[in-house]
């Protein structure tokens, strides 16, 4: 049986055919390429507060893209460009948390990464701009920055991208204080690109979308990591 992956998701209105504007449970359908083409099952997990017990009908979780984690997660006041969705912190801070408690195989992207690193501990910037000073990590609306990423020698982001530096990112908010985990890439500004736990099972975050090219490196070890 393929290994069962979760994916966190988006509740957001959505149109198709003769429907308009209704709530919607979505995920860009790269990520589910993604698990797909690694051999893996996918399972859209929409955002639920009641319980963590979804888990143990997964192997491995991938903790999507999408708004900003509300600072309150990680003891700040918001900034006025902080973008929240409270219903997926509520459902999603948990579940990592109960992941991470059962070592159960993760991937974290974009705001999974940061979800990773509040669980861990850690801290956000809560807008780039006013701390690196410029947008190249999210230079417009819809248009995702691509740049190169240093990896740190022996890590498992390294042995998986090789010589491949090129990383395609859309994000305003970034890892400040990674808490527990060990940052093992970065941008050429400096900017934590990569996270991981190296005395877990399967644990990488990254700031970048590997489901934009499907990925097979990063999904197929997640998808490895659960099949075993």
């Amino acid at each position: 049986m393929r290994p069962i992956i979760g994916i966190t998701t988006y509740v957001e209105p959505a149109t198709w055919g003769v429907w308009q504007e209704l709530p919607t449970t979505l995920i860009p359908h790269a990520y589910v390429e993604g698990v797909t083409l690694a051999g893996g099952r996918a399972v859209l997990l929409p955002p639920d507060d009641a319980d963590t017990d979804v888990l143990r009908a997964l192997d491995g979780l991938i903790l999507a893209g999408g708004a900003d984690l509300g600072p309150s997660c990680y003891g700040a006041e918001p900034s006025p460009l902080t973008v929240n969705d409270a219903r997926r912190d509520a459902g999603e801070l948990p579940l990592t948390r109960a992941a991470l408690d059962a070592d159960l195989p993760i991937l974290g992207v974009c705001r999974g990464m940061q979800l990773l690193v509040v669980a861990a501990g850690g801290s956000l910037h809560q807008h780039l701009p006013d701390v690196l000073g410029h947008e190249k990590h999210r230079p417009a609306p819809g248009v995702y920055g691509t740049h190169d990423a240093r990896f740190e020698p022996g890590s498992r982001i390294a042995a998986l991208m090789g010589d491949d530096l090129s990383i395609h990112c859309y994000h305003h908010q970034g890892v400040a204080d990674p808490g527990t985990l060990r940052v093992t890439g970065r941008a050429e500004d400096g900017l934590p690109e990569a996270v991981e736990d190296p005395a877990r099972r399967f644990l990488l975050g990254v700031q970048w979308h590997p489901e934009l090219n499907r990925d097979v490196r990063l999904f197929g070890a997640l998808v490895n990591a659960a099949a075993s």
